[in-house]
């Protein structure tokens, strides 16, 4: 089992919220929260550029 550390929750609008997770190993974790579980991970470094690329509007055609 992985010893993951994860944020408070970070919540949009509604009921959409995501918490964000790390490790000791410099990988970073991203899930729903309440299902911690089923989370989708890499290293910190790429969370980093994801959320950098999101906030950029570049996952907006997604939505």
């Amino acid at each position: 089992m992985r010893d993951i550390i994860w944020e408070a929750p970070y919540c949009g609008e509604g009921n959409n919220c995501f918490r964000i997770g790390t490790d000791d190993q410099g990988n970073a974790y991203i899930a729903v929260a309440g299902a911690e579980g089923a989370y989708v991970t890499d290293t910190r470094e790429a969370l980093r550029t994801l959320i950098r690329e999101i906030k950029a509007g570049k996952a907006d055609h997604l939505l």
